[in-house]
């Protein structure tokens, strides 16, 4: 027991603390629906992708479902549904910019100049910081799913641009 909590029991704990983000690995884990944390921009192109692709198939599925029965103002209805739809995604990309600015080591704020056009492809090629950051320790190494999801985004992309240009001149 040392002398100061001798003679005062009620003192704070003299034990220093290691930070919470830091481990064996030198990363600290990756959080969904969180707007604290790092992801680099391999994984933000995934999660970008993988919400999309889950969003649009939510939007299908329930689309086709209200067409098969016949809903009387199924126009109505599709439209309705998919701006409830909408509100998750567009939370879940506002969460995983705000990370992705962190790996910047920028203020989440920034990513309300995502909103300029074109000024948001910077969260797509920009690297993140080497090391820790003010924003925690860096992203986990990048798994296989998460390269793959990263490289159908662009690659649909072009293939629907492609698509865009090669369909009306065939039907001419």
């Amino acid at each position: 027991m040392s002398s100061e909590q001798a003679i005062n029991p009620y003192a704070a704990p003299g034990a220093t603390v290691a930070d919470v983000y830091e481990d064996s690995a030198g990363v600290q884990p990756v959080k969904l629906w969180s707007a604290k944390g790092r992801i680099g921009r391999v994984r933000f192109l995934a999660y970008m992708f993988y919400s999309y692709a889950l969003f649009m198939l939510a939007a299908m599925v329930l689309g086709g479902v209200i067409g098969f029965t016949g809903f009387k103002g199924g126009e109505a209805a599709i439209s309705i549904i998919t701006l409830v739809l909408a509100i998750p995604y567009l939370v879940f990309y506002v969460l995983t910019g705000i990370q992705r600015s962190h790996d910047m080591d920028w203020s989440g704020w920034t990513l309300l100049l995502a909103l300029i056009p074109l000024v948001a492809l910077i969260w797509i090629f920009k690297p993140g910081t080497q090391g820790s950051n003010r924003f925690g320790a860096p992203p986990p190494p990048n798994t296989l799913s998460v390269i793959i999801g990263a490289w159908l985004l662009p690659a649909i992309a072009i293939v629907g641009i492609i698509a865009a240009i090669a369909l009306p001149a065939m039907q001419r």
